[in-house]
């Protein structure tokens, strides 16, 4: 433990750095008043830097570690996405069929938009399939708590509307956390497990990831590792933080530094060095453009010849934000308990982009 300019701060260096980009955190989470943030940096395929600032509860002062959990809101699509296309690999579902051939404990309603194209699960991972509902607020700990089913048809208790196809699938790209809620039911009606389980099998511990969870209500062993999500006016939430049943699009636990793992599988799989969830053809798939700059999970960009995969997220009480170049293996993950986008994560990765020469 250390103190800068009199923020808390718990460092793991990997690898000697000097760099100015604490001196800037330091000074956009108390101009913005951020309560805790976690980061993580990736230098040639490895983590090469983990630090935590602030605190994790500020009532109790525990400080931000890296082993501290956030809730990674929408970043939680391109873990559940890779989990989705590991099955698409085993054969069990397919990109381009129409889900409603997979899906058993609910279907997608049939209209006048599915007439010419079904959805399909290619279109869910690139926010291309026309289904609706952009986002979700999720539940307080103390609120009753909705099925899948009865998110995916807007049922009491839940508090969104109905998932239903409002665009001829594949006619545009519109952001639908609604879509993986279809691809949750998916992986649940083809594997039989539970998603938590499912991705933790499948996915998370095959990565490295072992300091991350779907579970929904948080398990207590996680819980105590957890970071109290906070309002922009400093207050917390209620309960510490929202229950997702909504889990592939908002319901990930994790940390930054087992966000850089996801990172560096990614990286590795499109390197052709060994990944044990996707294939390299597939992690290819998974970083080309499927709709406008979405591929399948991630949206992607271009810097100077350098192919770049990024998500951002938020959660009741949290935001953050992955970057990473699929073919120089630099990336950075910032994670905050702070309940607001005021760009803070964003200058914190240009002035990674820029210490750390990514182009």
């Amino acid at each position: 433990m250390k103190r800068l300019a009199g923020l808390l701060v718990c460092t793991c260096v990997l690898t000697a750095h000097a760099d100015g980009v604490d001196d800037l955190i330091v000074k956009l989470m108390r101009e913005h008043q951020i309560t805790g943030l976690s980061l993580a940096i990736v230098e040639d395929g490895k983590t090469v830097k983990t630090q935590g600032y602030g605190f994790a509860d500020k009532g109790s002062k525990t400080p931000v570690t890296t082993h501290t959990l956030f809730q990674a809101g929408s970043i939680s699509k391109p873990v559940a996405a890779m989990g989705a296309l590991r099955l698409v690999e085993q054969g069990r579902l397919s990109l381009d069929a129409d889900v409603n051939g997979t899906l058993r404990s609910w279907r997608v309603p049939e209209n006048e938009f599915t007439k010419e194209k079904s959805v399909t699960l290619r279109g869910i991972l690139s926010h291309s399939a026309g289904l609706t509902v952009h986002g979700f607020p999720g539940y307080s700990a103390d609120s009753s708590v909705p099925s899948l089913v009865q998110v995916l048809d807007g049922a009491k208790p839940a508090n969104t509307p109905p998932i239903r196809v409002d665009l001829v699938p594949g006619s545009r790209l519109r952001y639908s956390g609604g879509g993986y809620v279809v691809a949750q039911q998916m992986m649940i009606d083809v594997t039989g497990q539970r998603f938590p389980q499912f991705m933790e099998e499948r996915v998370l511990k095959p990565l490295g990831m072992t300091n991350s969870t779907y579970e929904q209500p948080l398990p207590s062993d996680f819980a105590s590792k957890a970071a109290t999500g906070y309002y922009a006016d400093g207050h917390a939430v209620q309960g510490r933080w929202h229950i997702y049943p909504e889990m592939a699009p908002a319901g990930l636990w994790t940390t930054a530094t087992d966000l850089a793992r996801f990172e560096i599988g990614i990286q590795q799989a499109v390197s052709g060095k060994s990944n044990p969830v996707i294939s390299q053809s597939m992690a290819r798939q998974m970083l080309t453009k499927q709709k406008d700059n979405a591929g399948l999970g991630v949206f992607l960009q271009e810097v100077n010849k350098n192919l770049v995969f990024m998500h951002n997220g938020q959660d009741e009480g949290f935001y953050a934000e992955i970057v990473a170049c699929a073919n120089t293996g630099k990336g950075a993950v910032v994670m905050t308990n702070a309940n607001q986008d005021s760009g803070v994560c964003k200058q914190i990765i240009e002035a990674i982009i820029k210490e750390y020469h990514w182009w």
